[in-house]
C-alpha cells in the first residue's frame, strides 16, 4: 500500500533545516568505491530510498558494507565476486548502467539491466553505450539486459552530443582505469560530477578539467580506497527554498552554499524574493509580493531542470506572467495537472517559449509553460508522479487552503531524508 501524507496547509514555517549529503553525488561515489582495491569510508551519505538500492546492488555484487553512524558508510570492494546486477533493480533508480566501469575493470565482463528511475521523458542509453564502445566494450542488448565485455578499456576521444550528467559520470568511472588517455568533450560540469572527480582523485586517478565542457582522464593501473566526505544537497537546498518563498516564510538552510547556488539565487532576485548569505547557510524570508519572470532550464551552470518543478510553484504566487521552457526533458510539465486542479492557472505549449529554439523544438511535446499569477491554492488529494514533482505537490499542499493528502510519498523519500520529521519542526502540520 502506498504511503501519503495528510496535509493542513496555511501554516508559516519558521525556523532551521540542515541539509543532507547530495543524492546526485553519493550514489555515484558509492559506485567508483568499487574501481579500488581497499575500503573506502564515506561521509555525508543520505538515507534515502537511492541509497538503499544502491546499496542492495552493492551487496548482491559480493562487496561489504557497514554504517560507522548514522550517515558515514565503510565500503570494502575486495569481495567484489558476481558481475550481474539483478533483473529486479532496473526499475527503482538509474544507477545500474554506472556499474559498467568498475565490473568490466574486475572480472572484464558485466551484465546490467534496463534503466528505470523518475518517469519525466526520454532517457535515453545510447549514449552510455556509445561511450564505452569507444573505450573498447563489446556491448550486446538481449532480455532486459545489457551484455558488456572487454579484454581491457582503451583511452578514447568522446564527443557527447549533449552533456548529459550520467553518460559523463559513467566514461569517468571507465577511463580512470583504461590504458591511455580519455577526452570527454561536450561533457557535464555539474558540481556533484566535480565531487565524484574529486574522490577519484582522492583514490589516485589523474583527471583534469579543459576548457570548453571537457574532461581528460589519464588512465592509471590501480586505485586505492579513500576516505572522503560527500558534498551537500543542492537540490534539497533549492527545495527548502522554494518552500520557504512560496509560503512567505522564514527558513535558514544549514550548509547550503551559495557557490552552488548562484544561477537560483539570481532569480530570486529577480523575482523579488529575500534571502541572506551567512556563514551556516543561507536564510530565506518572507517578501512583499513576487514579480513573474520567463526563464529557460538548460545544463550547469544554467538553471536546473530539477529546479523547475519547486519554482513552478512559487512563480504561482507572482503578480503577472511567468514563462518556463523546458530544455532538458520533453514531459516534464505532466505534473502541472494536478497543480492547476488545484487553482493554478498554468497552460502549456509545443513551441520554444525561449530565446532560442531548443532541441525540441519541432517536436510533438508540451515542454513550455505559462503561468499567470497570482493564484490561492485549494487542497487537493494528489498522486505523486516523481521526484521532484512530488516534492513540487508538497510545496503547493503546505501553503494551500485546507487539507490535502499525497499518496505515493515513497517516491519522495527515495530523495529526501527524514523529510517528515525535517518539516514538522518548521511548522508543517503533517500526518
Amino acid at each position: 500500500m502506498a504511503k501519503s501524507y495528510k496535509i493542513i496547509g496555511g501554516k508559516k514555517l519558521k525556523g532551521e533545516i540542515s541539509l543532507a549529503g547530495a543524492k546526485n553525488a553519493a550514489t555515484k561515489i558509492m559506485i567508483a568505491s568499487l574501481l579500488a582495491d581497499s575500503k573506502s569510508v564515506l561521509e555525508n551519505i543520505p538515507q534515502i530510498g537511492d541509497v538503499e538500492v544502491t546499496l542492495d546492488i552493492i551487496k548482491s555484487l559480493g562487496a561489504t558494507f557497514k554504517w560507522l553512524d548514522q550517515n558515514t558508510l565503510e565500503i570494502d570492494p575486495t569481495t567484489l565476486k558476481n558481475y550481474i546486477v539483478p533483473l529486479e533493480d532496473s526499475g527503482k533508480n538509474r544507477v545500474p548502467i554506472l556499474f559498467f566501469g568498475p565490473l568490466l575493470h574486475k572480472f572484464g565482463q558485466a551484465e546490467v539491466p534496463v534503466l528505470g528511475g523518475c518517469k519525466i521523458g526520454s532517457r535515453p542509453v545510447n549514449f552510455h553505450i556509445d561511450a564505452y564502445t569507444k573505450l573498447g566494450a563489446e556491448i550486446e542488448y538481449h532480455d532486459h539486459n545489457y551484455t558488456v565485455s572487454t579484454k581491457g578499456l582503451q583511452g578514447a576521444t568522446i564527443t557527447l552530443d549533449y552533456p548529459s550528467v550520467g553518460t559523463t559520470e559513467n566514461i569517468l568511472l571507465g577511463a580512470c582505469l583504461a590504458k591511455g588517455t580519455t577526452v570527454i568533450q561536450n561533457a557535464a560540469i555539474e558540481p556533484e560530477i566535480e565531487d565524484l572527480v574529486r574522490y577519484l582523485q582522492a583514490m589516485g586517478a589523474i583527471i583534469y578539467q579543459d576548457v570548453n565542457r571537457t574532461w581528460v582522464v589519464e588512465g592509471v593501473q590501480k586505485l586505492h580506497g579513500a576516505h572522503y566526505r560527500i558534498m551537500n544537497d543542492r537540490n534539497e537546498a533549492v527545495s527548502f527554498a522554494c518552500l520557504a518563498l512560496a509560503n512567505r516564510g522564514d527558513v535558514l538552510i544549514k550548509g547550503a552554499e551559495q557557490k552552488y547556488l548562484v544561477t537560483f539565487l539570481n532569480w530570486v532576485q529577480k523575482i523579488g524574493g529575500h534571502f541572506e548569505v551567512l556563514d551556516e547557510g543561507i536564510r530565506f524570508f518572507d517578501s512583499n509580493r513576487f514579480q513573474g519572470v520567463a526563464l529557460e532550464t538548460d545544463v550547469h551552470p544554467g538553471f536546473m531542470t530539477d529546479w523547475q518543478q519547486p519554482f513552478t510553484i512559487v512563480l504561482t504566487q507572482a503578480e503577472g506572467v511567468s514563462i518556463i521552457h523546458e530544455t532538458v526533458y520533453e514531459n516534464r510539465f505532466g505534473y502541472t495537472d494536478a497543480l492547476n486542479k488545484m487553482g493554478a492557472k498554468i497552460y502549456l505549449f509545443k513551441e520554444c517559449l525561449g530565446s532560442k529554439p531548443c532541441r525540441f523544438s519541432h517536436k510533438d511535446f508540451l515542454h513550455s509553460a505559462i503561468i499567470v499569477g497570482p493564484t490561492p491554492l485549494k487542497g487537493a488529494k494528489i498522486e505523486v508522479p516523481d521526484l521532484r514533482a512530488g516534492f513540487s505537490y508538497l510545496i503547493a499542499a503546505l501553503i494551500a487552503e485546507g487539507k490535502s493528502e499525497l499518496t505515493g510519498i515513497e517516491i519522495i523519500e527515495r530523495g529526501y531524508e527524514n523529510l517528515k520529521q525535517r518539516l514538522i519542526n518548521l511548522g508543517a502540520d503533517i500526518q
